[in-house]
């Protein structure tokens, strides 16, 4: 049964939080990391950027060092709060599409990820899972919540529903045009229940952060060890995360750009195709694919639509019906000679919220040879995968709701 705890968050005072709040550092260039930190001296990114204050690149435990040291001044300047009692924090982004999230951030437990009672759906490298784990050591905290989803549950709506009727914590819209809102549960009767109910969850899945929680999961396993009183109720037990019900699940596909034929003709390839698609040429006309086993491929100025030939092709579990792994086993590894879709710099991927006529203009620039667009995984389809213990090849999916950094902090 799941353990779902309330926390003390380290937040932003509510005048500072839409200073504070960022993407998560990696979606950033370079240039427009150093333009927001030119002109916001509260920016989450001074704290995990700390070598900008000295104009210098700095990585391994010297940064490690120093983004604690930045936290702790914006806790002394009181930038940050923390809350004095464990609460539960809810959370709604509306986007600029005006589709509406709303869960609950709250501490999940490692001994949970450890059971399978919280289950992954994607592989991690073990160097990553490492390197946060020491990261995580150093600097005490964590701010970028990991993304979990759990069944629909009335009596949790009904909850939801009833703290959102007063006044936020924050509201504030971001320059994507996002308007993000907080509301804190610290009424004891209403913590005592949302923990009750989600103790009857049986299981919870990863929908996004599986290096972040497999890392809290080391963390855990590390600190348990140098602690000869350790408990298991101790703050390291557990990691921040975003709970929020399946349906409000956004799950975008991510599509394929490959920089070469492999060394064969545009015929030969279709010919190649042929045994396991059904190819129809569309020309100029821009092709989606609409439903599972069809994809779109754009080759040499022209969109193809790909119907799977299923009567070749043998589905033996729930991975082997994931059209990511399709296209995998099908094109990408015996005829395109990709086999290792982490490592080999011949692919790169677009996630499909840029939409297919990204695809279309990255390979007319001469950068990509051929794209492919497929059709979104569904939850149920992603929960399958987990269930059965197997694994979704990367960049499976890309999955919304993307929450901003610096919220909420969960210390330990």
């Amino acid at each position: 049964m799941a353990k779902i705890h309330p926390f003390k968050a380290v937040r932003p005072t509510r005048d500072k939080v839409p200073l504070v709040a960022t993407r998560s550092y990696q979606s950033y260039t370079p240039f427009e990391r150093d333009s927001r930190m030119d002109y916001n001296p509260y920016s989450f990114l001074h704290i995990v950027n700390p070598g900008y204050k000295y104009h210098k690149e700095i990585s391994g435990e010297e940064r490690y060092k120093l983004v604690r040291n930045r936290y702790l001044e914006f806790k002394e300047e009181e930038i940050f709060m923390q809350d004095s009692s464990p609460c539960y924090y809810i959370y709604k982004i509306v986007n600029r599409e005006q589709e509406s999230f709303c869960g609950i951030i709250a501490a999940a437990s490692t001994e949970d990820y450890e059971n399978d009672v919280i289950k992954k759906h994607e592989d991690t490298l073990q160097h990553r899972e490492n390197t946060f784990k020491e990261y995580l050591k150093t600097v005490g905290f964590n701010a970028e919540p990991v993304l979990l989803t759990y069944p629909d549950n009335e009596a949790i709506v009904k909850i939801i529903s009833q703290a959102t009727e007063g006044r936020s914590e924050y509201e504030f819209t971001t320059t994507y045009r996002d308007t993000h809102y907080l509301w804190k549960i610290e009424d004891r009767d209403v913590i005592d229940t949302l923990q009750h109910e989600f103790s009857k969850i049986k299981t919870i899945y990863i929908a996004d952060g599986h290096h972040r929680s497999a890392s809290s999961y080391l963390l855990t396993q590390d600190l348990k060890k140098n602690n000869p009183e350790h408990r298991g109720d101790e703050a390291y037990n557990f990691f921040m995360s975003y709970l929020i019900p399946e349906s409000e699940l956004k799950i975008y596909e991510f599509n394929r750009l490959i920089k070469d034929l492999n060394g064969l003709s545009k015929e030969e390839f279709l010919i190649r195709l042929d045994e396991w698609f059904r190819i129809e040429n569309r020309g100029i006309e821009v092709y989606k694919p609409s439903k599972s086993n069809h994809f779109s491929m754009y080759l040499d100025g022209e969109f193809y639509s790909l119907y799977l030939r299923k009567t070749n092709y043998e589905f033996t579990d729930a991975l082997e019906e994931l059209d990511a792994q399709i296209l995998y086993k099908t094109v990408l590894k015996p005829i395109l000679g990709i086999t290792n879709l982490r490592t080999d710099t011949r692919i790169e991927y677009a996630h499909g919220k840029s939409d297919i006529v990204l695809v279309k203009s990255m390979v007319d620039s001469d950068e990509f040879k051929i794209g492919f667009g497929l059709f979104p995984a569904s939850v149920e389809q992603m929960k399958k995968i987990a269930d059965q213990g197997l694994k979704m090849p990367p960049k499976s999916t890309y999955i919304e709701p993307k929450l901003r950094s610096g919220v909420t902090i969960y210390e330990f």
